[in-house]
């Protein structure tokens, strides 16, 4: 999953960042409004995390202009604006959700996964196809109650496909939603983890999970 973090203090975007990092999140992070606001219009993202008072263009404008364009990307507003007017200031304008700082990190990454499971239209943090069971909280992965070891990527693949289960996901996407910009590398490289993941859910025999649509890309699916 990718999101953008535009936040201008320094150790509390490093903060952030890591710690969405360590939570298996492709992360870009920008200090300014100008720098996030391009990042915004010219990338797809899972979340937005966005600080109201930037240089250069302020997170209240950058929120409002994304809604103009339609783009519904979750936003969480984290600001140290803390009235009742400023909170609802910043909903009015669009944001999904509102977090003041200081806040614990824990929150943070609790209130970015509720925002994802609203974006993908799942209720539970438990992602269920067939026998697969994926806990997106522990990044756990079991099937028919057996766990399977996965790398981070390979884990962070099997997330993004079950957040789309039954819909065929183009390996562009794949790429723009699971991999960081400096990793380099093509459409191969995803077929080659692919492969990686299919293997270690197939072991013991179990049917295949993901198929190959030709000209679309691959969908997580029971049915063939």
């Amino acid at each position: 999953m990718r999101c953008l973090l535009v936040e201008d203090y320094a150790p509390l975007r490093e903060n952030v960042a890591e710690c969405l990092r360590e939570d298996g999140y492709v992360v870009d992070a920008s200090a300014t409004g100008d720098e996030g606001l391009w990042y915004a219009r010219n990338h797809p993202y899972d979340v937005i995390l966005l600080d109201i008072m930037l240089p250069g263009v302020d997170g209240l404008t950058i929120l409002r202009k994304l809604r103009e364009l339609q783009d519904k990307t979750p936003v969480l507003v984290i600001s140290a604006r803390d009235s009742v007017d400023q909170r609802v200031e910043g909903l009015d304008a669009g944001a999904d959700d509102y977090l003041v700082k200081p806040f614990a990190l824990a929150e943070l990454a609790a209130r970015t996964r509720a925002l994802l499971r609203r974006r993908y239209d799942h209720e539970s943090p438990l992602l269920r196809v067939g026998d697969l069971e994926i806990d997106t909280v522990t990044r756990q992965v079991s099937r028919a109650g057996s766990a399977i070891p996965l790398t981070p990527r390979e884990y962070g693949l099997l997330e993004y496909l079950a957040h789309r289960t039954g819909q065929p996901v183009s390996r562009t996407d794949i790429w723009e939603h699971v991999y960081e910009d400096q990793e380099g590398g093509s459409s191969n490289t995803v077929d080659v983890y692919i492969g990686y993941l299919r293997k270690k859910l197939n072991a013991g025999g179990r049917d295949e999970l993901i198929h190959t649509r030709r000209g679309f890309g691959y969908v997580l699916s029971t049915e063939p």
